[in-house]
């Protein structure tokens, strides 16, 4: 299994295609005079639009995302981009703790960045990690797998990734979202590997036949699907459609660009004001990744092939929630994830850091994730 280091760039001629479509764009009315109520509002998004064709610097972006050590490593037989920082460690002293952290959608790796040094290199070196981000199979540099894209199925290429292509025999893995229920998939099929998961979003896929639901737990979850039916209409699309959608998104940059904010704006701790949490640079940074690699398409399959995802079967590790403070989330009872995991060590619910918790909320994970994993760390 071989591993290559890997470095992001954009050539020249599909910057300037890009920029001569976005001086093209065409925008639509505000179906609704309240701010945001109707989508993505077009005003902003005029605005968001112009700067990227003129004042955005791409070139800046891709040297900080190189500033990374980016790699790329074949596993079942596919393509696997990752971000690989190593550890800080004191002569003598522990081996840092190897760590996966998985993001959702629509996301990519640029999520973890902001925390990624902040666990590589703690103000104490027995704290450290190794930490590998990789990008989801289908998202950016990564290939989509050959059969259906499941939680499962990432879960067992990250498991190959850690321990075949990397050489650890022991990690931690962290994720939302998708990210959450690959972490979890990590944590029930490798329990000799894996020494813990953490997870920002609780993903739900327990099975209340033997167990009917609690008066707590239903009424959450009436909650959940009453706050489904307002935010769902994406979903839906990917899941029936996601070919027709895709074709419009591939072939208008400003179309792409709505269809990501309109999910940052809603699931971030923002108050309605994205630029508190994502500022136009960054955002601008991950609109340009999926325009390049031609990938918004391919982030969807793993929303087409949802009916294949099985239920989580019992995980026996230690297991941590730092809980998402969004609408879906809201009011979550512990006893829900304790259905699934046995050993639900840390229940943590901070109320800040919506659901892309880890580029929110740097300092706040990098502390969860100590406070856990601190007392499963051994040397590695």
């Amino acid at each position: 299994m071989t591993v290559n280091a890997f470095r992001i760039s954009v050539s020249d001629d599909v910057l300037a295609d890009l920029r001569a479509r976005l001086e093209r764009t065409l925008f639509t009315t505000a179906s609704d005079s309240a701010f945001w109520a109707a989508g993505v509002d077009p005003g902003y998004l005029r605005e968001l639009v112009a700067y990227w064709a003129d004042g955005f610097d791409w070139r800046e972006a891709e040297a900080s995302l190189n500033a990374f050590p980016h790699y790329v490593a074949e596993v079942a037989g596919r393509q696997v981009h990752f971000v690989h920082l190593r550890g800080s460690r004191t002569e003598g002293g522990p081996a840092p703790l190897p760590l996966v952290l998985t993001h959702g959608w629509p996301s990519s790796f640029v999520e973890m960045l902001r925390v990624a040094p902040l666990l590589a290199d703690p103000d104490d070196p027995a704290d450290a990690f190794d930490v590998v981000i990789p990008s989801l199979p289908g998202f950016l540099f990564s290939e989509l797998p050959r059969e259906p894209f499941t939680r499962r199925g990432v879960a067992e290429i990250w498991h190959s990734l850690m321990t075949e292509a990397l050489g650890y025999e022991r990690f931690g893995a962290f994720g939302g979202d998708i990210g959450g229920g690959v972490t979890q998939w990590l944590g029930a099929l490798y329990p000799g590997e894996v020494a813990g998961v953490h997870v920002t979003s609780a993903v739900l896929t327990t099975d209340f036949s033997q167990s009917p639901a609690t008066p707590e737990e239903q009424a959450y979850l009436d909650g959940l699907a009453a706050y489904d039916l307002r935010d769902q209409g994406y979903s839906e699309i990917m899941w029936t459609r996601p070919d027709t959608i895709a074709a419009a998104l591939m072939d208008s940059p400003a179309g792409l660009v709505a269809w990501i904010i309109d999910k940052y704006r809603d699931w971030s701790d923002c108050d309605g004001d994205l630029e508190t949490r994502w500022d136009k640079d960054t955002i601008l940074t991950v609109a340009t990744l999926y325009w390049a690699t031609g990938t918004i398409g391919s982030s969807f399959r793993q929303y087409y092939d949802y009916p294949h995802n099985k239920p989580v079967p019992p995980i026996t590790v230690p297991s941590a929630i730092t809980l998402s403070n969004e609408p879906a989330y809201a009011n979550l009872p512990r006893s829900l994830p304790e259905r699934v995991c046995t050993d639900l060590r840390h229940w943590s619910t901070p109320g800040r850091g919506g659901h892309f918790m880890s580029h929110e909320e740097p300092e706040q994970v990098a502390r969860e994730l100590r406070t856990f994993f601190g007392p499963l760390r051994r040397q590695v």
